[in-house]
Protein backbone atom coordinates (compact mmCIF):
# COMPACT_ATOMS: atom_id res chain seq x y z
CA UNK A 1 0.00 0.00 0.00
CA UNK A 2 2.99 2.45 1.27
CA UNK A 3 4.54 1.83 -2.60
CA UNK A 4 0.77 2.87 -4.16
CA UNK A 5 0.76 5.48 -2.38
CA UNK A 6 4.08 7.08 -3.21
CA UNK A 7 3.17 6.36 -6.73
CA UNK A 8 0.03 8.30 -6.68
CA UNK A 9 1.93 10.99 -5.24
CA UNK A 10 4.62 10.49 -7.87
CA UNK A 11 2.13 11.07 -10.49
CA UNK A 12 0.41 14.12 -9.07
CA UNK A 13 3.34 15.61 -8.57
CA UNK A 14 4.55 15.19 -12.38
CA UNK A 15 1.09 16.28 -13.59
CA UNK A 16 1.26 19.24 -11.65
CA UNK A 17 4.52 19.65 -12.58
CA UNK A 18 3.28 19.48 -16.47
CA UNK A 19 0.50 21.84 -15.94
CA UNK A 20 2.39 24.65 -14.30
CA UNK A 21 4.94 24.40 -17.37
CA UNK A 22 2.17 24.76 -19.35
CA UNK A 23 0.54 27.23 -17.73
CA UNK A 24 4.18 28.98 -17.61
CA UNK A 25 5.00 28.42 -21.20
CA UNK A 26 1.71 29.49 -22.52
CA UNK A 27 1.62 32.85 -20.07
CA UNK A 28 5.50 33.45 -21.64
CA UNK A 29 3.59 33.51 -25.36
CA UNK A 30 0.59 35.68 -24.18
CA UNK A 31 3.35 38.25 -22.69
CA UNK A 32 5.31 38.33 -25.83
CA UNK A 33 2.47 38.52 -28.07
CA UNK A 34 1.24 42.13 -26.14
CA UNK A 35 5.00 43.37 -27.21
CA UNK A 36 5.11 45.62 -30.49
CA UNK A 37 6.48 43.53 -33.14
CA UNK A 38 10.25 44.81 -33.79
CA UNK A 39 10.96 43.38 -36.98
CA UNK A 40 8.55 45.83 -38.43
CA UNK A 41 9.65 48.75 -41.23
CA UNK A 42 9.73 52.16 -39.13
CA UNK A 43 10.72 55.72 -40.07
CA UNK A 44 14.51 56.66 -39.30
CA UNK A 45 13.29 58.92 -37.26
CA UNK A 46 11.70 57.09 -34.45
CA UNK A 47 12.56 56.28 -30.84
CA UNK A 48 11.88 52.70 -29.31
CA UNK A 49 12.76 54.55 -26.26
CA UNK A 50 9.77 56.77 -26.62
CA UNK A 51 7.47 54.11 -27.86
CA UNK A 52 8.45 54.57 -31.38
CA UNK A 53 6.95 57.56 -31.37
CA UNK A 54 8.03 60.44 -34.30
CA UNK A 55 11.01 62.68 -32.59
CA UNK A 56 12.28 66.26 -32.92
CA UNK A 57 15.22 67.28 -31.13
CA UNK A 58 16.34 64.06 -29.35
CA UNK A 59 18.99 65.66 -27.71
CA UNK A 60 17.19 67.95 -25.17
CA UNK A 61 15.64 66.93 -22.19
CA UNK A 62 12.67 68.91 -21.69
CA UNK A 63 10.05 66.66 -23.57
CA UNK A 64 6.59 67.25 -25.04
CA UNK A 65 4.55 63.75 -25.89
CA UNK A 66 2.12 64.39 -28.32
CA UNK A 67 -1.12 61.53 -28.40
CA UNK A 68 -3.17 62.39 -31.51
CA UNK A 69 -5.78 60.48 -34.04
CA UNK A 70 -5.61 62.10 -37.04
CA UNK A 71 -9.49 61.42 -37.27
CA UNK A 72 -10.13 62.98 -34.32
CA UNK A 73 -12.36 66.39 -34.29
CA UNK A 74 -10.51 67.31 -30.93
CA UNK A 75 -7.13 66.76 -32.43
CA UNK A 76 -8.05 68.89 -35.36
CA UNK A 77 -9.56 71.86 -32.81
CA UNK A 78 -5.52 71.46 -30.56
CA UNK A 79 -3.46 71.73 -33.71
CA UNK A 80 -5.46 74.58 -35.51
CA UNK A 81 -5.13 76.74 -31.53
CA UNK A 82 -1.29 75.44 -31.02
CA UNK A 83 0.27 73.72 -33.57
CA UNK A 84 2.16 77.21 -34.63
CA UNK A 85 3.58 77.50 -31.18
CA UNK A 86 4.62 73.89 -31.54
CA UNK A 87 6.58 74.15 -34.23
CA UNK A 88 8.31 77.13 -33.05
CA UNK A 89 9.08 75.06 -30.12
CA UNK A 90 10.28 72.62 -32.38
CA UNK A 91 12.47 74.86 -35.05
CA UNK A 92 13.73 76.83 -32.03
CA UNK A 93 14.94 74.03 -30.29
CA UNK A 94 13.10 74.68 -27.10
CA UNK A 95 12.16 70.99 -26.68
CA UNK A 96 12.15 67.69 -27.54
CA UNK A 97 8.73 66.66 -29.43
CA UNK A 98 7.63 63.32 -30.08
CA UNK A 99 4.00 62.53 -31.96
CA UNK A 100 2.26 59.43 -31.15
CA UNK A 101 -0.32 58.40 -33.78
CA UNK A 102 -2.90 56.46 -32.96
CA UNK A 103 -5.42 54.36 -34.69
CA UNK A 104 -8.73 53.51 -32.82
CA UNK A 105 -10.96 55.80 -34.84
CA UNK A 106 -10.07 53.72 -38.09
CA UNK A 107 -10.85 50.72 -35.79
CA UNK A 108 -14.10 51.37 -35.79
CA UNK A 109 -14.44 51.24 -39.69
CA UNK A 110 -17.41 49.88 -41.33
CA UNK A 111 -15.32 48.19 -44.67
CA UNK A 112 -12.37 47.51 -42.86
CA UNK A 113 -10.27 50.64 -43.97
CA UNK A 114 -8.41 51.86 -41.64
CA UNK A 115 -8.01 55.87 -42.61
CA UNK A 116 -6.40 56.56 -39.24
CA UNK A 117 -3.37 54.21 -40.31
CA UNK A 118 -3.53 55.62 -43.60
CA UNK A 119 -3.15 59.14 -42.50
CA UNK A 120 -0.12 58.41 -39.67
CA UNK A 121 1.24 56.26 -42.53
CA UNK A 122 1.31 59.45 -44.73
CA UNK A 123 2.86 61.27 -41.99
CA UNK A 124 5.49 58.89 -41.48
CA UNK A 125 6.60 58.96 -45.45
CA UNK A 126 6.70 62.64 -44.96
CA UNK A 127 8.71 62.59 -41.63
CA UNK A 128 11.79 60.63 -43.89
CA UNK A 129 11.39 63.44 -46.45
CA UNK A 130 11.51 66.41 -43.76
CA UNK A 131 8.15 67.37 -43.98
CA UNK A 132 6.55 66.00 -41.33
CA UNK A 133 5.19 69.03 -40.16
CA UNK A 134 3.69 70.57 -43.56
CA UNK A 135 2.22 67.36 -43.72
CA UNK A 136 0.92 66.82 -40.65
CA UNK A 137 -0.95 70.51 -40.48
CA UNK A 138 -2.22 69.53 -44.27
CA UNK A 139 -3.81 66.41 -42.68
CA UNK A 140 -5.90 68.09 -40.13
CA UNK A 141 -6.86 71.41 -42.39
CA UNK A 142 -8.00 68.48 -44.73
CA UNK A 143 -10.32 66.26 -42.15
CA UNK A 144 -13.24 64.81 -43.03
CA UNK A 145 -16.08 63.00 -41.06
CA UNK A 146 -14.69 59.80 -39.70
CA UNK A 147 -14.46 56.42 -41.86
CA UNK A 148 -16.21 58.51 -44.64
CA UNK A 149 -12.99 57.67 -47.17
CA UNK A 150 -11.54 60.89 -47.16
CA UNK A 151 -8.66 60.10 -46.37
CA UNK A 152 -7.35 57.76 -49.25
CA UNK A 153 -4.04 56.31 -49.96
CA UNK A 154 -4.87 59.07 -53.42
CA UNK A 155 -5.74 61.92 -51.26
CA UNK A 156 -2.28 61.31 -48.77
CA UNK A 157 -0.69 61.59 -51.95
CA UNK A 158 -2.36 64.31 -53.75
CA UNK A 159 -2.02 66.18 -50.27
CA UNK A 160 1.88 65.22 -50.26
CA UNK A 161 2.19 67.27 -53.83
CA UNK A 162 1.20 70.46 -51.68
CA UNK A 163 3.77 69.62 -49.21
CA UNK A 164 6.33 69.73 -51.65
CA UNK A 165 6.27 65.81 -51.99
CA UNK A 166 6.58 64.88 -55.48
CA UNK A 167 8.87 61.95 -55.21
CA UNK A 168 8.25 58.45 -56.11
CA UNK A 169 9.71 57.72 -52.56
CA UNK A 170 7.24 59.09 -50.57
CA UNK A 171 4.31 57.93 -53.09
CA UNK A 172 5.41 54.01 -53.21
CA UNK A 173 5.58 54.59 -48.96
CA UNK A 174 1.75 56.11 -48.92
CA UNK A 175 0.78 53.64 -51.67
CA UNK A 176 2.25 50.41 -50.26
CA UNK A 177 1.24 51.22 -46.51
CA UNK A 178 5.42 50.75 -45.66
CA UNK A 179 4.76 51.85 -41.86
CA UNK A 180 0.83 50.54 -41.43
CA UNK A 181 2.83 48.07 -39.08
CA UNK A 182 4.57 50.78 -37.43
CA UNK A 183 1.51 51.88 -36.13
CA UNK A 184 0.66 49.01 -34.08
CA UNK A 185 3.83 50.05 -31.76
CA UNK A 186 2.62 53.74 -31.15
CA UNK A 187 -0.57 52.00 -29.98
CA UNK A 188 0.76 49.26 -27.66
CA UNK A 189 2.96 52.30 -25.85
CA UNK A 190 -0.57 54.44 -25.63
CA UNK A 191 -1.96 51.11 -23.59
CA UNK A 192 1.30 51.35 -21.31
CA UNK A 193 0.58 55.05 -20.75
CA UNK A 194 -2.82 54.68 -19.78
CA UNK A 195 -3.70 57.11 -22.66
CA UNK A 196 -6.89 56.64 -23.92
CA UNK A 197 -8.34 59.41 -25.47
CA UNK A 198 -7.05 61.99 -28.26
CA UNK A 199 -5.74 64.31 -28.06
CA UNK A 200 -3.40 63.73 -24.79
CA UNK A 201 -0.34 65.68 -24.26
CA UNK A 202 2.13 65.40 -21.52
CA UNK A 203 5.16 67.68 -20.52
CA UNK A 204 8.07 65.86 -18.97
CA UNK A 205 6.19 62.85 -18.32
CA UNK A 206 2.78 64.78 -16.65
CA UNK A 207 -0.37 64.84 -18.37
CA UNK A 208 -1.83 67.96 -18.97
CA UNK A 209 -5.30 68.66 -17.35
CA UNK A 210 -8.50 68.87 -19.02
CA UNK A 211 -10.61 69.00 -16.35
CA UNK A 212 -12.48 72.25 -17.27
CA UNK A 213 -14.02 73.63 -20.75
CA UNK A 214 -11.32 76.42 -20.54
CA UNK A 215 -8.40 73.60 -20.31
CA UNK A 216 -4.67 73.85 -20.93
CA UNK A 217 -5.23 71.71 -24.50
CA UNK A 218 -7.52 74.33 -26.53
CA UNK A 219 -6.79 77.45 -24.83
CA UNK A 220 -3.16 79.05 -25.89
CA UNK A 221 -2.49 81.05 -23.43
CA UNK A 222 -2.66 78.27 -20.91
CA UNK A 223 -1.12 75.52 -23.04
CA UNK A 224 1.77 78.15 -23.28
CA UNK A 225 1.50 78.86 -19.67
CA UNK A 226 1.82 75.32 -18.96
CA UNK A 227 5.01 74.57 -21.13
CA UNK A 228 7.00 77.75 -19.46
CA UNK A 229 6.43 75.96 -15.97
CA UNK A 230 8.66 73.37 -16.76
CA UNK A 231 10.71 75.40 -18.72
CA UNK A 232 9.99 75.87 -21.96
CA UNK A 233 9.41 78.97 -23.50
Amino acid sequence: MASSKSGDKGLRAIVIGMIVFVISVTGIFIYFDKKPATNVSAPASISQADGSGLVFNPELTNQIDIWEDFQCPACRSFTAVNNEYIKKIILEKKAKVVYHPLTFIGERSSNGVNESVIAANAAACAMDEGKFLEMHELIYQNQGAENTGRYSKEFMIMLGIQAGLSSAKYQDCVSNGKYDDWTKASASYAAVKNVNSTPTVSVNGKELSRETPDNDYNNPAKFQAALAVAGIK
